[in-house]
C-alpha cells in the first residue's frame, strides 16, 4: 500500500510563498498520479493541482495557474506544491492524495496553510 505524508505549510502574509511537499512511500509503482487539493474553511473539498507521477505533466485549477507550481522528484519520490503570489482565498488544509492503478487513493492527514492581509 502507498502511504504519503505532506509538510511545509504555515503562515504567510498574502503576496508570499510557501512550498508544500508530499512524500510517498511503499508501493510507488503503483501510484498513477498525485494530487493537491484543498479545502477552505466551510467549504468542499477542491482539487487544485495535480501530476503524472510517471510523465510528470502537470494539471491546474484555473484559481491557481500561474502562481503555483506542481513538480516531482522521481529520484526522492516527493511532490512538490510552490505556492506564489497568495492571497487570503487560499487560505485551506491543504491535502496530498496519490492515485494507484487500482482506482483508489491514500491520502495524507493534510497541513494547513493560512495567508493574511
Amino acid at each position: 500500500q502507498a502511504q504519503v505524508m505532506e509538510s511545509g505549510g504555515g503562515s504567510v502574509q498574502a503576496g508570499g510563498s510557501l512550498r508544500l511537499s508530499c512524500v510517498a512511500s511503499g508501493y510507488i509503482d503503483n501510484i498513477l498520479d498525485v494530487e493537491w487539493l484543498r479545502q477552505p474553511p466551510g467549504k468542499g473539498r477542491e482539487r487544485v493541482a495535480d501530476v503524472a507521477f510517471g510523465s510528470g505533466v502537470p494539471w491546474y485549477d484555473a484559481s491557481v495557474k500561474d502562481r503555483f507550481t506542481i513538480s516531482r522528484d522521481n529520484a526522492k519520490n516527493i511532490v512538490y506544491l510552490l505556492l506564489n503570489l497568495l492571497n487570503t482565498a487560499d487560505t485551506a488544509k491543504y491535502y496530498c492524495a496519490a492515485l494507484k492503478k487500482n482506482g483508489t487513493s491514500d491520502w495524507a492527514k493534510g497541513t494547513q496553510v493560512t495567508v493574511s492581509s
